[in-house]
């Protein structure tokens, strides 16, 4: 079983005794549907062979069907790397999965939809259809491209910015770091044996204070360049906007713990990197447009797809298009800074 299955079960799972008389049909409680529902089945079907027992409530279907397409599943979330974290992508396994294996059962489409309501995941119409995968050329304009460590989700600042780091050792970092740095590091990591931490976190101060920051990676110590990240192209709604939260929280669920790859094409007024963001093979402002969580800032951008993407959610009346008439974040900007 691997490590994020086990992790999801013992510690979103299993329900306090509180919970008990509240749990769903799933088996957990209505606060752990979803992912961790699906992780704590699998997690119990491989002990056990054994699949929800109201499951059949659900699907139409005979108890060895249900059987096989468990283990179906359940190796293809061992083989998925990184496991799925969103409700989106635990959809998608689940209806890709199904797909591969038709023959192993009947009514394919009406199971695979009850499959996922019976864990409250999202039904295959609701799932954005994802078109842009990294290009297999550099698109004109691209300066270079930075490969990050994995995101902390608290390195989201709002729903088109991010800050990320990229290890010291990358061949296009390696040439550039000051040697006091590397000499500095090496001074932390001295002092941090000898356990004399408040030394090493002076130390690690100084290497913060220079744009740099030492992160665990795959147990290790790696000496690391800070970047912010500019979303080319879109403009969410400020933190403080209607839907300004739910733009950063769907940032988050795409980029947090995933290494990503920018294609940077400059810096912006503000010192940050402005860059496409590619996570896993999926183009970030394009799901950002289609789950209506961000504006084509037109004013900096003229790609076509990027102007279908936000008809599109516009025409849905999905995120901030379910008000009729959402600010523009520019506009809210410019209010402030003229104090009205």
């Amino acid at each position: 079983m691997g490590n994020a299955l086990r992790f999801l079960y013992a510690n979103c799972c299993k329900p306090s005794a509180s919970e008990s008389e509240s749990l769903g049909p799933h088996g957990v409680s209505t606060s752990t549907v979803g992912v961790s529902a699906l992780a704590h089945d699998l997690f119990h079907f491989e002990i056990t062979s054994q699949v929800p027992e109201k499951l059949s409530q659900h699907v139409v279907s005979s108890k060895k069907a249900q059987a096989n397409w468990y283990n179906k599943l359940l190796e293809a979330w061992r083989e998925s790397k990184p496991p799925p974290k969103t409700p989106e992508e635990a959809a998608r396994l689940v209806i890709q999965t199904l797909k591969r294996h038709k023959r192993l059962m009947l009514r394919y489409t009406k199971n695979s939809g009850r499959l996922l309501a019976f864990y409250g995941l999202p039904l295959p119409h609701t799932l954005v259809q994802i078109s842009s995968g990294f290009p297999t050329s550099l698109p004109q304009g691209v300066k270079f491209e930075l490969q990050t460590l994995p995101v902390d989700v608290k390195a989201v600042a709002d729903g088109d910015t991010i800050t990320v780091y990229v290890s010291s050792t990358d061949p296009r970092e390696s040439a550039s770091v000051p040697g006091e740095l590397q000499i500095l590091a090496v001074q932390r990591a001295k002092a941090r044996s000898e356990r004399n931490y408040a030394k090493a976190d002076a130390l690690h101060d100084k290497i913060i204070d220079a744009g740099y920051r030492v992160l665990n990676f795959q147990n290790e110590e790696v000496l690391a360049k800070k970047y912010r990240i500019r979303l080319r192209g879109i403009d969410a709604p400020e933190n403080s906007m209607p839907y300004g939260k739910e733009a950063k929280e769907e940032l988050a669920m795409l980029v947090q713990g995933k290494c990503l790859r920018v294609l940077v094409y400059g810096e912006d007024r503000y010192g940050r990197t402005v860059g496409d963001v590619y996570c896993n093979g999926i183009f970030v402002q394009e799901i950002m447009l289609k789950k209506g969580c961000a504006w084509h800032y037109t004013a900096y951008d003229q790609r076509l797809e990027f102007a279908t993407w936000e008809k599109e959610a516009r025409a849905k009346r999905i995120g901030l298009w379910a008000s009729p008439n959402p600010e523009k974040p520019w506009d809210y900007r410019k209010d402030r800074r003229e104090g009205r």
